[in-house]
């Protein structure tokens, strides 16, 4: 008989092989969610909060500044410090991923029976990068048709079903938030990079927040196209670039995020970026039902819930429009 705890392996991989009904326990939803938590390094830097409901608030404490004052002995003045609470509201959205092995596979397969757990870890993996992928391009508000950049003879723009419609429409993520109330820099129209756009950024955000949490977010293309671009600084004018700029612009360090987009450039504390779960995760197989008996077949899904939510707004900046690198400038 299979128990709980023989879905959790000693590696902490969860296994379809012993699961059948599905539903995981609290301790077996965390082993779950740690895996697709180490997916990326960005899963691995911001806030992960598990709740039991799909609905509900996340409270908020803080501690206000300048609250010091002069002892006197002998004496009470009455004066006391009050932290300040909040709350952030949460809606997490269902979502699933399905997928099937034949039993042929399974068969010929060099793998064998383990080749069920190989793609179960692969299933994992992947939740945990395009969970990233939500977190930052979600938006429910997305066209089910985009712009292919062509007009037809009317002089109007021909236009196409959007292919990733389905999944960008699951929630909300942080690029849609922070355009929604953060700090937008818009460099829409520059030729190139230019290392004002960075400080602008910090500009934008009150000092409170500069505590040397922040994090540049960018795509690992930009990141490795600043660098170009100081290097090429360096040969057209001479003298020398501090070797943190490379990786630090405006001395807060740079963190490489393959679903951000070339065209923005995100400044947060990471944890500021929460990811909300609940422990409503199923893991379910079917290997005996009429379909999977007469399609000689193995059928899988994982439900599971989650939001995007930012804890303060006002400690967000974007720097958005950026233009494509200029090889032309390019003297390397």
């Amino acid at each position: 008989m299979n128990t709980n705890r023989s879905i959790v392996n000693k590696a902490g991989t969860i296994q379809t092989s012993v699961v059948t009904s599905g539903l995981l326990q609290p301790y077996q939803a965390k082993k779950f969610l740690k895996q697709t938590f180490d997916a990326t390094p960005l899963m691995g830097a911001i806030r992960h909060e598990t709740r039991t409901e799909r609905k509900g608030e996340i409270d908020k404490i803080g501690i206000g500044r300048r609250l010091l004052r002069r002892k006197v002995e002998n004496t009470d003045d009455g004066y006391r410090a009050q932290p300040k609470f909040g709350s952030i509201e949460y809606s997490c959205n269902p979502v699933r991923l399905p997928w099937e092995i034949t039993e042929d596979t399974l068969r010929e397969n060099i793998e064998g029976e383990n080749f069920e757990k190989v793609v179960t870890d692969l299933m994992t993996t992947q939740i945990g990068v395009d969970t990233e992928d939500l977190i930052i391009n979600g938006d429910e508000d997305v066209s089910t048709q985009y712009d292919t950049g062509e007009k037809d003879d009317s002089d109007q723009p021909i236009m196409a079903p959007n292919p990733d419609y389905d999944f960008i429409k699951l929630d909300d993520g942080v690029k849609k938030l922070i355009s929604n109330g953060g700090h937008i820099i818009d460099v829409t129209g520059a030729d190139d990079m230019e290392m004002e756009m960075f400080y602008k950024a910090v500009a934008a955000m009150p000092n409170k927040y500069n505590n040397g949490k922040l994090r540049w977010l960018m795509s690992p293309t930009r990141a490795q196209q600043w660098e170009l671009f100081l290097l090429n600084k360096v040969i057209n004018n001479g003298g020398i670039v501090p070797e943190a700029l490379y990786k630090s612009p405006v001395a807060i360090p740079s963190m490489q995020v393959p679903n951000l987009s070339d065209d923005t450039v995100i400044l947060t504390d990471p944890m500021n970026i929460i990811e909300v779960n609940t422990y409503n995760i199923k893991i379910r197989k079917d290997s005996t039902s009429k379909d999977a008996i007469m399609q000689d077949k193995r059928f899988y899904v994982v439900h599971f819930d989650l939001d995007t939510l930012i804890e303060e707004l006002d400690a967000t900046a974007m720097i958005v429009g950026l233009p494509a690198y200029n090889f032309q400038k390019s003297y390397i």
